[in-house]
């Protein structure tokens, strides 16, 4: 019995030690609790909450929470929105997945230790190659807007429009994206115009 727990300890620190173990733990949870225990949001651009508080493990040296963790705050919202929505579904039946191409993001004042504060995730829109997405972290104690992160979310295997049109059972025309955020996709695409010359690969060979 002594050996099975002392087997068992080892194995969870070589879990937590060698990989990236909370964020393999809740992203999955995550996934989870968005599926069975909360409801389908039917609105693909309805924004979706996400709670959380900064933790002593998320803090950089000047004690608030580092820039990374906005990162994966996001990460995980955004597998729950993405759950909530329909869209990994989607994907899912139509044998395709996402994976993420591109992000930005916006810091304007610090959380700090043991604050609370929602991610408010929403579809911003879709191209023939992608779904862009913002995450906006608000504090919940005074509801400033702290960090504002957008992300180009890749489609592998199939198109967006498919994914929505197996979503609603009908076409449906993609909502006219925000100025900002044109001219951050035509920074992605000039920069991969650029990436792909300088690594001397043609132009009709595309990014992810």
């Amino acid at each position: 019995m002594l050996g099975l727990l002392v087997a068992s300890l080892a194995l969870a620190l070589a879990f937590f030690a060698l990989l990236d173990g909370w964020y393999l733990v809740r992203v999955p949870c995550a996934v989870l609790r968005a599926r069975l225990l909360q409801p389908r949001v039917r609105d693909l651009l309805a924004e979706q909450l996400y709670a959380g508080r900064v933790l002593p493990s998320d803090l950089d040296l000047l004690l608030h929470m580092n820039n990374a963790r906005y990162l994966r705050e996001a990460d995980v919202a955004r597998a729950a929105h993405l759950t909530r929505c329909g869209v990994l579904g989607a994907l899912r039946d139509l044998g395709a997945h996402t994976v993420l191409a591109a992000s930005c993001a916006r810091y304007r004042r610090s959380l700090r230790l043991f604050e609370p504060f929602e991610v408010r995730t929403r579809l911003l829109g879709w191209d023939d190659r992608a779904f862009y997405l913002e995450a906006r972290f608000v504090s919940l104690r005074d509801g400033f807007l702290c960090a504002l992160l957008r992300f180009r979310q890749h489609v592998l295997g199939t198109s967006p429009d498919r994914v929505v049109q197996h979503l609603c059972k009908r076409r449906v025309e993609p909502p006219e994206l925000p100025e900002d955020l044109k001219h951050w996709i035509a920074y992605n695409e000039t920069s991969s115009q650029l990436l792909r010359a300088e690594s001397g690969l043609s132009d009709t060979r595309k990014d992810q």
